[in-house]
């Protein structure tokens, strides 16, 4: 076979990945409209397809409009925003541990910064969302940089079942002593009920909004490490020699975390599962490049989440299920069916 005639051959895997991911995209986008769609009309007070279209178009009754543009406009792009922000996190952590059991639940992450804003509750007489986020980034960046510090040992490369060890260890003790403070002060905490188990209710624009620059500020870096993510699935040396820089990609992979695990929770609470289970899908459906993975958990994620909480308003109906609750009835099995899998350990 000549040159030519490889290259050519060669390349028409590489246009067949194209246009399946190039596929896959819009049916994400399609299904992510159908996810928006559905969060508008399904709730306590349920509106019709033909009152929706009024409503948008300046025609709706008062009730509507209320239900409409004060309460699932706004816990819509709540959902949108933070399940954006859980997926491309866990991608992140994934690629940078090369352990895909790993995300920003597991590794302890969203643990940290909720026992960050329980101390803010606790002794500083925090109340918002809007007041604690800070807090949440600090708990966020102190227990990622220390996660990362137990797996790799002082040795550069983080080893991917100490790392998920430590996370889990810690997430725990955290999670522990965030409950005791609830216990200790129920009246202060009470507030804080549903958004201890990861919750859109209640959520609108006046939280989001403060927190918003900080999670497109932290997709943008993510959006641009895919290329040196690469790189370093491929080993710390092997990047070195392609050029990547380690070290900054290291810290990249960190404040991009810090910054989207931290936020998210500060604007929903602590979600879990959402990052573990959309990468992996992702993965399995379009390769392992981390172009393709991370932008399309962007969209896969929200998804996940806006259904989740749709089905939280359903399923006990006056009454609601936190969407936290609901993403770890379904993430539980899809955990169980990951560690059972040969291949799990490694990406």
């Amino acid at each position: 076979m000549t040159l030519l005639a490889r290259a050519g051959a060669e390349s028409v895997p590489r246009r067949r990945r194209a246009r399946r991911a190039a596929t896959g995209a819009v049916v994400l986008v399609v299904a992510l409209a159908l996810a928006v769609v559905l969060s508008l009309l399904i709730g306590a007070n349920p509106i019709p397809p033909s009152a929706l279209w009024d409503a948008l178009h300046g025609r709706g009754d008062a009730e509507t409009n209320y239900v409409l543009f004060e309460l699932r406009i706004p816990r819509t792009a709540v959902g949108l925003v933070a399940g954006a922000a859980l997926g491309v996190a866990g991608a992140l952590i994934q690629a940078f541990t090369r352990n895909p059991l790993a995300d920003p639940g597991i590794l302890g992450v969203n643990a940290g910064a909720a026992l960050a804003v329980a101390l803010g509750v606790a002794f500083l007489g925090l109340r918002d969302a809007s007041e604690f986020i800070w807090l949440a980034f600090l708990g966020a960046l102190v227990v990622t940089v220390a996660v990362y510090l137990v797996g790799s040992s002082g040795r550069g490369a983080a080893d991917p079942l100490r790392l998920t060890l430590a996370g889990v260890a810690l997430g725990a003790v955290l999670s522990g002593i965030t409950t005791g403070l609830t216990l200790s002060d129920p009246e202060a905490f009470d507030s804080m009920r549903s958004w201890n188990a990861g919750s859109l209710l209640g959520r609108g624009f006046d939280v989001l909004l403060p927190i918003l620059p900080f999670l497109l500020f932290g997709l943008v870096i993510a959006l641009g490490l895919t290329a040196g993510l690469n790189a370093v699935g491929l080993g710390d040396d092997i990047a070195r020699a392609q050029g990547a820089n380690v070290l900054g990609i290291r810290i990249g992979v960190i404040v991009a975390v810090t910054l989207l695990a931290g936020g998210a929770t500060a604007l929903a609470g602590p979600i879990s599962f959402v990052g573990l289970m959309v990468p992996h899908v992702i993965r399995w459906t379009f390769g392992v490049d981390q172009r393709l993975i991370i932008p399309l958990s962007a969209v896969l994620a929200p998804i996940v989440v806006l259904l989740s909480d749709v089905l939280g308003r359903v399923i006990i109906a006056p009454a609601e299920v936190p969407v936290g609750i609901v993403t770890a009835l379904v993430g539980a099995p899809v955990l169980i069916a990951l560690a059972r899998r040969r291949k799990a350990s490694s990406l």
